[in-house]
């Protein structure tokens, strides 16, 4: 008897086992539908993306005078914004948003919109990134895959998940980043480990696809060699103590990209109601300042120039030493985004912290093609919140080699540039530090909002700002 009913225990967890196997087996067919031809679209477009932003680049250099044409262009993209576009005006912390909260989702007008909106920021010289159109290419691809597929809402936020790494490996050509990117953006201090697979998948097949159509990404060299193993024992505390140092200022570099850019564009709000003439003053100003300057070298993205003596991304890998290029960057970054300009943050950030990282090798002894490469990574770290996304990027980007030197001066930018972002969508999970009064479950919005009133207990500052 006792026999029997131990074969028919077996039986019983073989069947459950079977039924446990067909149900992951399924599930992984059902995502493979829909997420497989959702990142070929996803990269496709990123190909096509890229290949009209250096388009317009090259345009851009072959005609100087479209300079002059920033305002109307400006102008002209916030006034199809404003008939067209307000649903979406949110652009990355709108998807950050519905990923937390599922609702209306994230409408497919905003894939034209930022294409449109960042092809003509860059024919006509404004200082912008790429990163914010990949990303809500693939966000708004991903909500209106979602729409077709009829998903309940927990997929919902996966594929809006998968979405933002299939753009974000797509258009840096590093998908264990983007991967890592969309899980770590949403939220300070914590991980959303439920979409890792999906998003692996999706910034893959993004990355192949813009590789397949022919996408080539512009390689960073970092030449200096590691010391031997014995040498190391001796050498390696002093470049991690200098990487470290060296991140402080990643990470200050990042919080004041991200507080000038929210003060100056809430101060454009206030100012400047009407939406389409934002950016029309947001032109003029970048007109002005290179006429003050006598340089148009930190106009569009800076990976690149035509003019040989412009700093430029891939020039602060070299030997020489610029100490002034990361501030002019971020002048001309700031003024451009928080004016209204479409395009993003991430490269303006590169090239900011490549240029950081070149003036403190300067100052700190280090190698100057290293600390480049530490500070392309760290301020964006620091600014976005994602030092894990971006110590792999680091090492998918320079190798393998330098892993320990990134790691630390990631991590270093992120607790450095407090509570404080690009993305203000984001929600604290994890503060930077203890004892900083902060809502339970609230974003980097929340975070700047109370600020002035600090030493006010929470509960009392919901009261000020919302009376009885």
């Amino acid at each position: 008897m006792r026999a029997t009913f131990r074969n028919l225990f077996d039986a019983l967890n073989l069947a459950a086992f079977v039924r446990t196997q067909r149900h992951h087996a399924s599930s992984v067919l059902r995502w493979t539908v829909v997420l497989a031809p959702m990142s070929v679209v996803v990269g496709t477009l990123c190909a096509a993306f890229l290949w009209s932003l250096d388009a317009a680049t090259h345009a851009r250099f072959d005609h100087p005078w479209l300079l002059f044409l920033l305002p109307a262009g400006g102008g002209a993209v916030g006034w199809l914004y404003h008939r067209l576009g307000k649903s979406v005006e949110g652009g990355n912390n709108l998807i950050v948003e519905q990923i937390h909260e599922p609702g209306g989702g994230v409408p497919l007008r905003m894939a034209p919109l930022i294409f449109l909106g960042t092809v003509v920021t860059h024919l006509f010289g404004g200082s912008a990134g790429r990163e914010g159109t990949a990303v809500q290419l693939g966000g708004s691809l991903a909500s209106a895959t979602a729409r077709l597929f009829r998903l309940d809402a927990p997929s919902v936020r996966i594929l809006l998940m998968a979405g933002i790494a299939a753009g974000f490996g797509a258009v840096f050509g590093t998908p264990l980043a983007g991967a890592v990117f969309a899980l770590e953006v949403l939220a300070v201090g914590r991980m959303e480990y439920a979409a890792l697979l999906p998003c692996l998948a999706a910034a893959l097949v993004g990355d192949w696809t813009c590789h397949a159509w022919g996408i080539r990404h512009p390689i960073y060299p970092i030449h200096t060699p590691l010391e031997s193993a014995a040498a190391t024992l001796l050498t390696g505390p002093l470049l991690w103590a200098k990487s470290a140092a060296a991140g402080v200022a990643f990470g200050l570099a990042g919080l004041a990209f991200a507080e000038a850019n929210h003060a100056l564009g809430g101060w454009l709000k206030r100012v400047v109601p009407y939406g389409p003439a934002r950016p029309v003053i947001g032109g003029l100003t970048v007109i002005a300042l290179v006429y003050a300057l006598g340089t148009r070298a930190y106009l569009g993205l800076g990976v690149w120039s035509a003019v040989p003596d412009d700093p430029t991304i891939l020039g602060f890998f070299g030997p020489s030493v610029d100490p002034w290029s990361w501030a002019l960057k971020m002048l001309f970054t700031v003024v451009t985004l928080s004016a209204g300009f479409k395009g993003g943050e991430v490269t303006p950030l590169f090239f900011i912290g490549a240029a950081l990282g070149n003036a403190l090798a300067g100052l700190l002894h280090a190698p100057v093609d290293l600390f480049a490469g530490l500070g392309f990574v760290a301020v964006f770290a620091g600014a976005a919140n994602t030092p894990l996304a971006c110590t792999i990027m680091g090492v998918e980007l320079f190798g393998g080699a330098y892993a320990v030197p990134i790691a630390v001066a990631c991590f270093v930018s992120y607790l450095c540039s407090g509570h404080s972002g690009i993305y203000l969508s984001q929600r604290i999970a994890v503060p930077k530090r203890r004892g900083r009064a902060l809502p339970p479950g609230g974003t980097l919005r929340d975070a700047r909002a109370i600020r002035p009133e600090a030493g006010v207990p929470i509960g009392e500052r919901a009261a000020i700002k919302h009376p009885a």
